[in-house]
């Protein structure tokens, strides 16, 4: 039960502040729960596709030891895949549901899918590990689940704004939220996975810059919120 708190209660944290900011029309818990699950889906679908881009990486000419390879692993394999995963179970749970009906609501779906990601990912993780790995990933896996979340709801939201008024854009939208939620992943796990000196410095940089990101996004878009119909 420690363990299996130590993993979890970090995504909840987050979940409970997310839900708190949604200051017009609260989400039903039910609605939310389904999206956690959505989250577990798109973690175990992750899983198989990782696996599948893994052994593709592999076949190629990239050397293994080398950051180019690190970086293809984590942009082309590992953010592609989990960012996709969990765009396309949130698309399936949330865009044609009555509820979704103010803008904001895209942040809160996209955050709770991920948040679901990332406590059965951390699950995994301390598990396997032990309690030492569950701290580093409170404070930097499971707010950059986050915040890779929240800015692919901003553009989830908007485009939901404007096919409700029969605007174009659409998919142009749901792709840039998808494309720089891979970006921001991708750069994420490179910094992480090299393990240099230099890799360090700016991978500390950039969780300062991630922390001030989501936080700032999700306060200006709970105060600039606005109905979708």
């Amino acid at each position: 039960m420690i363990y299996l708190a130590a993993a979890v209660v970090p995504a909840l944290v987050l979940m409970n502040y997310v839900y708190k900011q949604d200051k017009r029309n609260k989400e039903p818990i039910g609605l939310l729960g389904m999206c956690i699950l959505m989250g577990v889906c798109a973690a175990l679908a992750s899983i198989a596709l990782e696996g599948i881009g893994i052994s593709a990486l592999n076949m190629s000419q990239i050397d293994q030891t080398t950051p180019l390879y690190i970086m293809a692993l984590a942009f082309g394999v590992v953010a592609v895949v989990e960012e996709g995963t969990k765009l396309f179970f949130l698309y399936l749970k949330t865009w044609k549901n009555p509820n979704f009906d103010y803008k904001f609501d895209g942040i809160i779906y996209a955050v709770f899918v991920s948040l679901g990601f990332a406590a059965f990912e951390n699950i995994k993780y301390v598990f396997s590990y032990g309690l030492s790995v569950a701290l580093p990933r409170a404070i930097l896996a499971i707010p950059g689940h986050m915040t890779f979340a929240v800015v692919m709801g901003v553009f989830y939201g908007r485009a939901k704004y404007l096919e409700n008024h029969g605007q174009p854009g659409k998919w142009l939208y749901i792709f840039l939220g998808w494309f720089f939620a891979v970006l921001l992943h991708g750069f994420y796990d490179t910094c992480a996975m090299l393990g240099t000196a230099e890799s360090s410095v700016v991978f500390s940089v950039f969780i300062i810059f991630m922390y001030l990101l989501v936080f700032g996004l999700i306060k200006r878009e709970s105060n600039q919120d606005y109905k979708l119909n």
